[in-house]
């Protein structure tokens, strides 16, 4: 495949996350993407499991072109996103789409109920924001690298590029256990990235 032909291309990703979306779905993705100039660079690696952040979390567009990218590249992804999203009449919706709502008051239950999910679907990519919030954040929280932790998986660095329109599927992370450490140099490695507001990077 050569990368530069296409806006985003199932061969992105390894066949053992490879969902079971419709071509419609599949159709639909790539043309949000089409429409709006942005592309999907990079490829996931072929590991069993990954854990997926985005960042920077800037705006509400972050998650119609990460959920684009998603459906076009026919990508089976779970992800979490906060319990009050998840509201009345779409809830299907969020949840086909791979949501798993999580109230933050509960951060043991959430480990428990992705690592439960986990062991039973075999291969598997959880994908969140590690800022955990569209605002400002002056310190990130701990919880994703727990959660890798937890997963005996890897952390696979995504980012927002608004400025070049990208979607980049970036490197592959190992937490050394040391968070604060962790923390400082994932937070450098996005320094790359420019959301769609800058200021709350």
């Amino acid at each position: 495949m050569k990368q530069h032909q296409y806006r985003v291309h199932p061969d992105q990703i390894p066949e053992h996350l490879r969902g079971n979306r419709s071509l419609f779905s599949r159709w639909f993705g790539r043309t949000v993407l089409g429409l709006f100039g942005w592309r999907v660079e990079g490829v996931i690696p072929d590991v069993k499991r990954v854990l997926i952040i985005a960042a920077p979390h800037t705006s509400n567009w972050d998650f119609v072109f990460a959920m684009a990218a998603v459906l076009g590249l026919n990508l089976r992804i779970r992800w979490l996103g906060k319990h009050t999203i998840f509201k009345p009449g779409v809830v299907w919706f969020m949840e086909w789409l791979g949501g798993i709502p999580i109230d933050r008051a509960d951060p043991k239950g959430i480990i428990e109920k992705v690592v439960a999910l986990s062991k039973k679907e075999g291969g598997v990519a959880i994908g969140l924001a590690p800022e955990g919030t569209r605002k400002k954040v002056v310190k990130w929280k701990t919880g994703f690298l727990r959660l890798a932790h937890d997963l005996d998986c890897e952390i696979l660095l995504f980012g927002f590029d608004f400025a070049g329109k990208r979607l980049v599927i970036g490197d592959l992370f190992q937490p050394t256990g040391d968070n604060e450490a962790d923390l400082a140099f994932i937070r450098a490695y996005y320094k790359q990235y420019i959301g769609r507001h800058p200021s709350k990077a």
